[in-house]
């Protein structure tokens, strides 16, 4: 099952440079966008790419920088396109998402719901699902934020996509032995974590074996990226909107 990965942004949630950590999967006449962030708008802009062109989309966290962008794509898809697109969310998220994020901006004041606008997905955590015949997904919790639900995915059991969470080194260990993931696209923090550790950094990730290293394509990164080229092991940074083929060839 071939299928291409193009990041419309690879930056963190400051990056002005990088854009939002989002992505588009490509998988037969499927095209998943994986989290819309405030900066999503743009990026899609950016690619000649509008929300009619898009199949689905995903969320992994409610993070402005993961979901930022959501009423606008839904407002254009409703109001534009007289669309609905899928809308893949894990059911744990799928209440909050709607009465913390969007039903202010999306509501009418008429009883609106989040099915108004897409067609909603739910997804059980830790099971495989079937995006088309050639993308599935399971969506693993992992840690971020405490207490804030965040979900990592393993994509079609051969890529592992962090989104965003805390190194985890028995969980990449696991992801590379047990379930023998090919690659690896993990958020990374270029500089040493504040008070709070929200995402790996680049001094923990170098701590891994070089054959889990050798994995790995960094994302989430700031926009001071070029000085750390060179500095990353044997891992590298994964591009702006560059497409990559998946298995690898």
């Amino acid at each position: 099952m071939t299928i291409q990965i193009q990041m419309i942004g690879t930056g963190s949630a400051f990056s002005k440079k990088y854009f939002n950590n989002n992505a588009l999967v490509y998988a037969d006449d499927f095209t998943l966008l994986i989290d819309c962030g405030i900066t999503a708008p743009m990026a899609l802009h950016q690619l000649n790419k509008t929300v009619q062109e898009i199949d689905g989309i995903l969320i992994t966290h409610l993070h402005a920088d993961h979901v930022g962008g959501v009423e606008e794509l839904a407002f254009q898809a409703k109001y534009l396109y007289n669309i609905k697109p899928k809308l893949f969310i894990c059911s744990k998220l799928l209440p909050i998402l709607w009465e913390n994020s969007l039903k202010a901006g999306l509501s009418d004041g008429q009883g609106n719901k989040l099915e108004d606008f897409f067609e909603v997905i739910p997804i059980i955590e830790n099971e495989n699902t079937i995006i088309t015949p050639s993308l599935n997904i399971e969506m693993i919790q992992t840690k971020h934020i405490p207490n804030k639900l965040s979900y990592s995915l393993l994509i079609n059991d051969d890529i592992f996509y962090s989104a965003d969470m805390q190194f985890d080194p028995n969980l990449l260990a696991h992801i590379h032995k047990e379930r023998n993931c090919k690659t690896i696209l993990h958020d990374c923090n270029l500089e040493e974590p504040g008070k709070v550790e929200v995402h790996a950094n680049l001094s923990q990730l170098l701590t891994l074996p070089e054959e889990i290293q050798d994995k790995i394509l960094l994302m989430h990164y700031g926009d001071n990226m070029e000085t750390f080229v060179g500095k990353t092991g044997k891992m590298s940074f994964i591009e702006q909107q560059k497409k990559y083929i998946f298995p690898k060839q």
